[in-house]
């Protein structure tokens, strides 16, 4: 059963996901970075998941004419493997596909396999690979692509 809802990331949220950012990635946003992308609501879109008065997770993804990127998505530590993310992207691809969005892509750390199940779900697969994209660790990325059809409202995960 879902306990929490789903709504537009507010700057009032960006202490929060820090806390996520440093928690789940070894090369986190920083403060700055992150209300920039808020406040570009042309291009940019984030959500939060919010249970009782606690963000679990949160999406942000950017629009380039008919394509989404999936810039971030981090689940609190402790929430994991409870459908946070996967309820983040299923609301994204509503929108996405509202917009007449029909190709989204992102890139992940090729380590991150749990994040590999999720996005193939979604129906994306690799295509190419970036080469030390993470400049901390020196990790590859995998660049992954996925198709939309933007006349199906339905999320696009079992």
């Amino acid at each position: 059963m879902t306990t929490w809802s789903i709504r537009p990331a507010e700057r009032r949220d960006v202490g929060e996901l820090l806390v996520i950012e440093e928690a789940q990635f070894p090369e986190p946003w920083t403060k700055g970075m992150l209300l920039d992308e808020l406040t570009n609501t042309v291009t940019r879109r984030y959500t939060v998941a919010v249970e009782d008065t606690r963000v679990v997770g949160y999406l942000g993804v950017m629009f380039v004419m008919d394509e989404l990127h999936v810039n971030t998505l981090g689940t609190l530590p402790g929430h994991e493997g409870r459908g946070v993310a996967s309820s983040l992207m299923d609301e994204a691809w509503v929108d996405a596909r509202r917009r007449g969005v029909t190709r989204a892509t992102l890139e992940v750390a090729v380590s991150n396999t749990r994040a590999h199940r999720l996005y193939y779900r979604y129906g994306f697969r690799p295509v190419g690979v970036r080469k030390n994209y993470y400049e901390r660790s020196h990790e590859d990325a995998l660049v992954l692509w996925a198709d939309l059809d933007p006349n199906d409202e339905t999320p696009a995960a079992p």
